[in-house]
């Protein structure tokens, strides 16, 4: 990694440059494109941590941004741009969401399927081993491994999506798995997927500088579920080409947005409710209001907001660290794994009866 940041350190400086530029000309033209802002009710959605209307158009500066560096460096023959090309039609649908044509859950997390079966197709891979001996043999056999590969890229794609909902919270979790990614790539000498992950990094930087702590423009599903896609198929790639990579390591880089997703997904189950309804259970939600109802107030969003970011920001990197730490080492790669799911469940119960005993000794309603 150390070598691709010597050698195109300056492309890179560009493409957080770049991404910040398209962000900011996106921000300016808000009142002349008011598409740009979604729909007036989406600041009444029930999972709504905002209290304007916002452009919801970043993805467009990230992926623009990225796209436009890899065209820079065209003669480098990047491979694996057959993962972009899948990309693009899930960006395209999440894109219309974000512009207020209403496209529901269940198209958008369709639209991620149809994109990585174009990936597999592309590629002419899938994820072949997860270092579990009974189901590696059956992955070989494609309807399994095809299978496995779609729950897993849409899942992380659709993870991104769920914990985009404060400033800087899904942004931050793409930049350290993706500089995670990159430096597990680097470990085992395979450049083109440390170097793509840096670009996409360095992109997801540009957005940040106006996305925190301000919000003044966000992921939207364009960004959120094509972040997730593109990254979770960085991933696929990478343990294709490096036998020694521990798929569990991997897995680590995307902790956060898979553990919020198996939580929605119990959430719902355990309710017997629509699976795709949104909630305001997610964990940055109840640290966001615990934060209002212990300390800060609830008109003061604008401070609750981006500080739930802040408070959530070691739980995010912790497990992505502990994968590159960890990359080689199976056993205790799974062995962290299931640790953090037990910190992540335990917190997170032992946070909502805080919540509930606090909210019950100062009279206050739901």
């Amino acid at each position: 990694m150390q070598k691709i940041i010597a050698d195109y350190g300056a492309t890179i400086s560009g493409t957080v440059l770049l991404a910040f530029g398209l962000c900011l000309v996106l921000v300016l033209l808000k009142h002349r494109i008011p598409r740009l802002m979604g729909r007036p009710a989406d600041i009444k959605a029930v999972q709504s941590a905002h209290n304007r209307l916002t452009p919801r158009v970043g993805g467009i500066a990230i992926f623009g941004a990225f796209a436009l560096t890899l065209a820079y460096l065209a003669p480098l023959d990047v491979p694996y741009i057959g993962i972009l090309a899948a990309a693009f039609f899930l960006f395209a649908v999440g894109l219309a969401e974000d512009l207020g044509f209403d496209v529901s859950p269940r198209k958008r997390i369709a639209a991620a399927g149809v994109a990585s079966l174009v990936a597999i197709m592309l590629l002419g891979q899938w994820l072949l081993r997860t270092d579990i001996p009974f189901l590696d043999p059956l992955l070989a056999f494609w309807p399994v491994g095809v299978a496995l590969t779609l729950l897993l890229t849409v899942g992380i794609a659709n993870g991104f999506n769920l914990i985009d909902g404060v400033n800087g919270l899904a942004a931050l979790a793409g930049v350290v798995a993706a500089v995670s990614l990159a430096k597990i790539a680097s470990k085992v000498g395979y450049m083109p997927i440390s170097y793509l992950s840096l670009v996409l990094a360095a992109s997801l930087i540009g957005f940040l500088l106006l996305n925190y702590p301000f919000g003044l423009i966000f992921l939207g599903d364009a960004g959120a579920y094509t972040i997730g896609f593109v990254l979770s198929w960085f991933g696929i790639a990478l343990l294709a080409v490096a036998p020694e990579v521990s798929p569990w390591a991997v897995l680590l880089l995307f902790f956060w947005p898979v553990a919020d997703t198996l939580l929605a997904i119990y959430r719902r189950v355990r309710r017997k409710g629509d699976a795709m309804a949104p909630d305001r259970l997610h964990v940055h939600q109840m640290v966001m209001r615990a934060l209002e109802i212990c300390w800060i107030g609830r008109k003061r969003r604008h401070i609750s907001n981006p500080l739930t970011t802040l408070v959530l920001a070691p739980f995010v990197i912790a497990p992505p660290l502990v994968g590159v730490l960890m990359w080689d080492d199976s056993f205790r790669a799974f062995l962290s794994v299931i640790a953090f799911c037990t910190l992540f469940a335990t917190s997170y119960t032992l946070a909502g009866a805080f919540i509930r005993r606090f909210r019950r000794q100062m009279g206050l309603g739901r």
